[in-house]
């Protein structure tokens, strides 16, 4: 039995809903790589997504939550196996 923590939960049913937002994580991401980091922070990623979002659009204000950024990264290296690491990341309270 696999067990979910409400907060992956949220993320998941946010992340479905802003699919642009890991598109933009990940093409940030592989900009970095490209330029020789070898370990980044994703909370740097998901500052110059909220950065460029809110350059580029108006309206109401677009809101990342804290809670969601490991999950990105824990996306982001499941979709790049070849870049498995380049995100630092601790166990989450449900991988215990």
């Amino acid at each position: 039995m696999t067990f979910h923590s409400e907060t992956k939960l949220k993320w998941w049913r946010w992340h479905n809903a802003n699919p642009d937002v890991y598109d933009m994580f990940e093409r940030f991401a592989l900009d970095a790589i490209r330029q020789g980091h070898t370990h980044l922070s994703a909370w740097l990623i998901v500052n110059r997504i909220r950065w460029e979002v809110a350059m580029e659009t108006s309206g109401d204000d677009f809101k990342i939550s804290n809670d969601f950024i490991a999950y990105y990264a824990r996306l982001f290296h499941a979709k790049n196996k070849q870049h498995e690491g380049f995100f630092r990341t601790k166990k989450l309270k449900e991988e215990q």
